[in-house]
């Protein structure tokens, strides 16, 4: 077992990809995906995922075996052990395996357990008691970064990336060329009419929600303009649990004439509704992700400034493409950048970042937005 240093691979190889438990995460993998199905023609391509995200995965036209790698199953190391047993009998040991998550401890492990010829992205040594020295190749250093979201790593690495955007970072952990900002993902028809403008509001980081009265006057507007608006997320339960929804959702509900869609889709139905949506307004969250990849133009609410710092990652995470609009406002606060983003809720009183971007900025998007529709 080997760093990838972009070594010949056999002509059918094998190929591992690991991600994670969050749906933005997979979006961005895509990229990578097809990427390697481009430079491996014939390659095999076995994808470890989760239960969240295995919607999409069973319908990618890349991933030709999909693992819930994060699942709650009782016999999960038996299920685990047996797929990987008949992946190698089907398609020959893996070649390479790619981790596109190196803060999961579970994928250090996993993608070691699966002793390929060669690791790209973090790994463990044979005996599972270190990691892999990264080396002295320039892609396999970027592993050793710790903020891959600052100006000064695209500086270092100006001359192999082109943006601090985590899809191309992923494509250079492989050696991967391909167009690292182009998202794609299968969608399917609701079995309802789509209103014109969906809406998600919560996120597993309550630092980068935005105010419930800021909220309020944009699905306001929307109506005033004859638009049906929809509220879109997990089943209502799961967002009070899991995304800070609390009541928000609820009041926003009983306030307005907002359609209730929380929990009516799978994914791959809920990429088929943004598909067919005027437009979605979303914070940076996985919806977000979706509604950028299957071409609905889509406003980001990043309470990121012009300098991009602010309360989220932007840099890393925010989509590149010319149909997602992305929000600034004017206050600068850097506390979430020191925090490295591990803080879950504002570190300010009064989640200033937020708080300074007004309903008017979103609302002129949407009336560019609906101008050119």
């Amino acid at each position: 077992m080997q760093r990838f240093a972009d070594q010949p691979l056999r002509e059918r190889p094998h190929i591992a990809v690991f991600s994670s438990t969050k749906v933005g995460n997979f979006v961005v993998t895509i990229p990578l995906l097809r990427g390697l199905k481009e430079k491996y023609p014939g390659c095999v391509l076995d994808f470890f995922g989760s239960e969240i995200t295995h919607d999409f995965e069973i319908h990618c036209p890349y991933i030709d075996f999909s693992f819930p790698l994060y699942n709650r199953r009782p016999d999960y190391l038996e299920a685990l052990t047996t797929a990987v047993r008949e992946r190698v009998t089907q398609a020959g040991p893996y070649d390479l395996a790619v981790n596109c998550d190196e803060f999961s401890e579970l994928n250090l492990v996993a993608v070691t357990a699966l002793r390929p010829q060669y690791i790209a992205g973090a790994g463990l040594t044979l005996d599972f008691r270190r990691k892999l020295e990264a080396g002295s190749d320039p892609v396999q250093r970027m592993l050793q970064e710790d903020n891959w979201n600052s100006p000064e790593f695209l500086h270092r690495y100006r001359d192999l990336l082109t943006s601090n955007y985590i899809a191309e970072i992923f494509c250079r952990l492989a050696y991967v060329e391909t167009d690292f900002f182009r998202l794609e993902l299968p969608s399917r028809d609701p079995d309802f009419a789509v209103p014109d403008v969906l809406v998600h509001i919560t996120t597993t980081r309550s630092a980068k929600m935005w105010r419930l009265d800021y909220w309020k006057q944009v699905i306001e507007w929307c109506e005033g303009q004859g638009l049906q608006v929809g509220l879109i997320g997990s089943a209502p339960d799961v967002q009070r649990a899991l995304y800070h929804a609390g009541s928000s959702e609820d009041d926003l509900l009983a306030q307005t004439g907002m359609i209730d869609l929380r929990g009516k889709t799978s994914l791959i139905e809920l990429a088929g509704a943004l598909k067919r949506a005027k437009v979605c307004i979303s914070v940076d969250a996985g919806p977000m992700h979706i509604a950028a990849a299957v071409g609905c133009p889509t406003i980001a609410l990043f309470g990121n400034d012009a300098d991009g710092d602010g309360a989220s990652p932007v840099r890393l995470w925010a989509p590149r493409m010319p149909h997602v609009y992305i929000t600034q406002t004017t206050y600068k606060c850097r506390l979430c950048l020191e925090n490295k983003f591990k803080n879950e809720g504002c570190l300010v009183e009064g989640h200033p970042c937020m708080a300074h971007l007004p309903p008017e900025t979103v609302i002129r998007y949407l009336q560019e937005i609906l101008q050119k529709s």
